[in-house]
């Protein structure tokens, strides 16, 4: 049975990446998110309505409304390079289960011209969202970014109780391979008992075949001028080559699962 063709909102497309899952792949920027993170580099990706930001000194439109087929024929264009690689489709965002009927369609979409799936997200939502994904989600890139819920709500506008709920319950389920990623961000997690405490957490879930520790960068720095809003990193500097390294054996040892920076 075909599936149907709701209308998303997006903001970008990017082919032939190699990160955000397995294999070379295909990603989908769905507009708006539940969160404000301070360090986000996507800040474009936080509203669902349509914006205006400057680039390169011109006015560009971020946003615009597309179906699923109109994605999906922009994604079956690299279908080859899936079936070397093993990659495939991956939705991002923002946070692409604000769309949740736009986000299953293409998922079941995918699946049905046999393109490996994959979904980035912080798992913030009603569970019933995630469990009408996870039959047709190949693999779940959960972001885990603190475990103290105070914390969490200073420096995302959130507190993550509901998430971590969902991350035990994504895990529970069996019905995806689940990797945790975890923002290596200064003066928020980046000492060794935060990052032992997610991994630790991630190791007790049982499922978690990967952690990725991402560092922090300020690349989307200058999109928040653009958009006539405040940049709230100040002159937070990235985690250098060893931090990164002593966060990676805290991580390891930690949790016994795989590690990696980046990916």
């Amino acid at each position: 049975m075909k599936t149907t063709n709701p209308t998303g909102r997006i903001f970008d497309i990017q082919r032939f990446s190699i990160h955000d899952g397995n294999g070379i792949r295909t990603i989908v920027f769905l507009k708006g998110c539940l969160l404000r993170c301070r360090w986000c580099c996507n800040p474009e990706s936080q509203k669902y309505e349509i914006e205006k930001m400057m680039v390169a000194g011109e006015e560009k439109i971020i946003g615009r409304d597309v179906t699923v087929a109109e994605v999906m024929a922009e994604v079956l264009k690299d279908r080859p390079y899936y079936r070397r690689s093993g990659g495939g489709l991956t939705l991002s965002g923002g946070e692409s289960l604000c769309q949740p009927d736009f986000a299953l369609a293409l998922l079941k979409e995918a699946r049905e011209n046999g393109v490996h799936t994959a979904i980035e997200s912080m798992g913030g939502v009603d569970y019933r969202v995630i469990e009408n994904i996870l039959p047709y989600t190949d693999q779940f890139l959960l972001d885990i970014k603190h475990m103290n819920p105070a914390k969490h709500q200073e420096f995302t506008g959130k507190d993550n109780r509901l998430m971590l709920e969902n991350a035990r319950k994504i895990a529970a389920s069996g019905r995806t391979k689940l990797s945790i990623r975890i923002p290596v961000i200064p003066g928020f997690n980046a000492m060794v008992a935060d990052i032992e405490a997610i991994a630790r957490f991630a190791g007790e879930l049982g499922k978690v075949e990967r952690i990725h520790l991402l560092p922090y960068h300020r690349l989307g720095q200058d999109k928040y001028a653009s958009l006539g809003r405040e940049y709230l990193m100040g002159e937070t500097l990235p985690p250098g080559d060893v931090v990164m390294q002593e966060l990676l054996w805290a991580a390891e040892q930690a949790s016994g699962v795989a590690c990696q920076i980046g990916g």
